[in-house]
């Protein structure tokens, strides 16, 4: 033998020992592997972690090896304890390896700059084996054109990609052949390997079963048993990188963007295209001088590279917001915004005065502001929240703004029922679509208008209006057109008498109501509840009152009108269940007000 080398994990799991070997590199060397990588490794596979099976799979290749090339291959050292298995990263097992390397003045092998450095400073002989992997070599790329946006790779499936632009992928077979255990190992083997010789690639997640990569802008999620009942790799890659210029942006919402919202919510379905959108945000408040961060798991936003992206500290989002206080950022992009504790570490970041943006998975814009309610206080929502972006095939959708007031919820009447209302408005045209209050222990999601209807004040206007018109007609319809102007529909038969005479009745009309009139003729088109209501049956118990609809309606939101008169808005229940308590306000009237269920007619809500 003309020497002896130490193997460290980094150069037997990426192969490049063995690939040294074979290009005839390493010849009559004595190949120590120490005790602990052994068992480094057998801890991980054992764990089922992708890293422990390829190292222990190479090791097999490097035993086939040294029958050729005139090399012995010996394990040396002793066996590591738990603790220096469990705290590996840490660098326990390395100096334990270096060790092995002194104590037989062997030369070290490495792939792991650390490691290099670490046996230089104390001495040690070393060779660093950086590999050179081309980018064209990773075989997944080649399922990658322009239009895909993730690929999903299966064992003993076909394999599939989702192709096309925000809001119309299409999932679509891209291969004849059905995939193998083997094949899928092969791949993950390369982006493995990746992680360990370019800075551009990094584990974000390794768990029993799972693991996920970030490749350069492929997020790469890989999971096998007993995580999943079989291999699967899923990789997305963004299809497009936007900037706000590139986005349907009126002139007030960019103001809004630019000088007041510090507190930015992106809400959409997966594949909406949010994260293109927060990325194009934090470039433009980059460009504007502004100090940004992101915090991602995984990093994955594409964004300038003076933006710092931050992960999770030590497992948390929490921790890693102690660090930012400290590096005082103006804005900070928040991408993903899902367990409890990131609403918390959201909206503790907002209150201390860091703009904040985040990316929330959410069908409607009402849902993203949904999730913060229960998360955090109902009161303080509108200081974290100012604006709600909703994100639609590719584009924005709609916007949503928060304030909190006191006052008389809409549609209630009486002062003493003054309370904080959150008003959620549309940005565009500043009209008020829904209330957030408390209403008895429950905080809840009020519509505010509904296919026309009016409400509040407006409400009583138009109910007095109608009671003096229905001694001309009783099935009159008003409609309130402004403050000062409203419109009566009645039988044709009947304006005559309204107008009376030049005109004379109707000017004492509008002097005792103090409005312009305005007098049609009914319709063919009149309104008719009747249409669209849901079949339900009622029934009753000595507490409460129970109407049920088909369970298909659960958890959304229904009118009820009793005798053709709006009642009120309420929940649809577990099963499809609406239990109002009779001792209730509502269950009083409703009792007060119907004598049998036909006097009663549910109505489903759009919003």
């Amino acid at each position: 033998m003309t020497g002896i080398l130490v193997a460290d994990t980094s150069v037997i799991i990426n192969g490049n020992l063995a690939e040294q070997i074979e290009s005839g590199s390493i010849r009559d060397f004595e190949i120590i592997i120490p005790q602990a990588v052994f068992d480094e490794l057998q801890s991980q596979a054992s764990n089922r972690k992708e890293q422990g099976f390829i190292g222990l799979e190479q090791i097999q290749k490097l035993n086939r090896l040294s029958e050729n090339y005139g090399l012995k291959i010996i394990l040396k050292g002793s066996h590591p304890a738990i603790d220096d298995i469990k705290f590996a990263a840490s660098g326990r097992i390395d100096a334990l390896i270096i060790d092995i390397a002194k104590q037989n003045d062997a030369i070290l092998y490495t792939s792991d700059n650390v490691q290099h450095l670490v046996a230089q400073a104390e001495d040690v002989q070393t060779v660093f084996l950086k590999p050179k992997i081309i980018r064209e070599e990773l075989e997944f790329l080649k399922f990658f054109d322009s239009t895909t946006m993730s690929i999903h790779l299966k064992e003993n499936q076909f394999p599939l990609a989702k192709r096309g632009k925000p809001g119309e992928f299409l999932l679509t077979k891209i291969g004849e052949d059905l995939l193998t255990l083997d094949y899928l190992k092969m791949i993950s083997s390369q982006i493995l390997s990746a992680t360990n010789i370019t800075d551009s690639s990094t584990i974000e997640i390794s768990k029993t079963g799972a693991s996920v990569i970030q490749h350069d802008d492929y997020r790469i999620a890989i999971t096998y048993p007993p995580f999943s009942e079989s291999y699967e790799i899923t990789i997305v890659h963004p299809t497009v990188k936007l900037s706000l210029s590139d986005y349907t942006i009126s002139e007030p919402l960019m103001e809004r963007l630019t000088a007041r919202a510090e507190g930015i919510v992106i809400s959409g379905s997966p594949g909406s295209g949010k994260s293109t959108l927060a990325s194009g945000l934090a470039n433009f408040y980059h460009d504007q001088g502004k100090i940004v961060k992101t915090f991602e798991s995984p990093r994955d936003l594409q964004v300038n590279t003076g933006i710092t992206q931050y992960s999770k500290l030590d497992g948390s989002f929490d921790n890693t917001a102690d660090i930012l206080l400290l590096v005082r950022p103006d804005y900070t992009i928040f991408d993903e915004v899902r367990r409890r504790e990131d609403f918390t570490t959201f909206s503790d970041l907002r209150l201390t005065g860091v703009g904040m943006v985040g990316v929330i998975h959410a069908n409607s814009p009402l849902d993203a502001i949904q999730r913060f309610i229960g998360k955090i206080e109902l009161g303080i929502i509108p200081n974290v929240l100012d604006t709600v972006v909703f994100v639609n095939d590719g584009d924005i959708e709609k916007v949503y703004d928060l304030e909190l007031k006191v006052k008389v919820p809409t549609g209630m009447t009486e002062s003493d029922l003054a309370r904080p209302v959150i008003e959620i408005r549309n940005f565009e045209n500043n009209v008020l679509e829904h209330e957030i209050y408390t209403f008895g222990e429950e905080n809840v999601i009020v519509p505010v208008t509904k296919h026309g209807e009016t409400v509040g004040i407006q409400k009583l206007a138009e109910d007095k209006i109608k009671d003096y018109f229905q001694k001309y007609d009783s099935n009159v319809q008003v409609d309130i057109l402004s403050e000062n102007r409203v419109k009566v529909s009645v039988h044709e038969d009947c304006i005559a008498s309204i107008i009376g005479r030049g005109g004379t009745n109707i000017n004492e009309i509008e002097k005792f109501l103090n409005v312009h009139i305005d007098v049609v003729a009914t319709d063919s088109e009149s309104l008719s509840l009747g249409s669209d209501d849901l079949p339900f049956s009622f029934s009753e118990s000595k507490t409460t009152l129970l109407l049920t609809v088909n369970r298909e309606y659960t958890s959304m939101y229904t009118d009820i009108y009793v005798n053709n008169k709006f009642f009120a808005s309420v929940r649809i229940g577990k099963k499809g269940q609406i239990k109002i308590p009779k001792r209730s306000d509502i269950g009083r009237n409703l009792l007060n007000s119907t004598s049998s269920k036909n006097d009663i007619q549910l109505f489903l809500k759009d919003f």
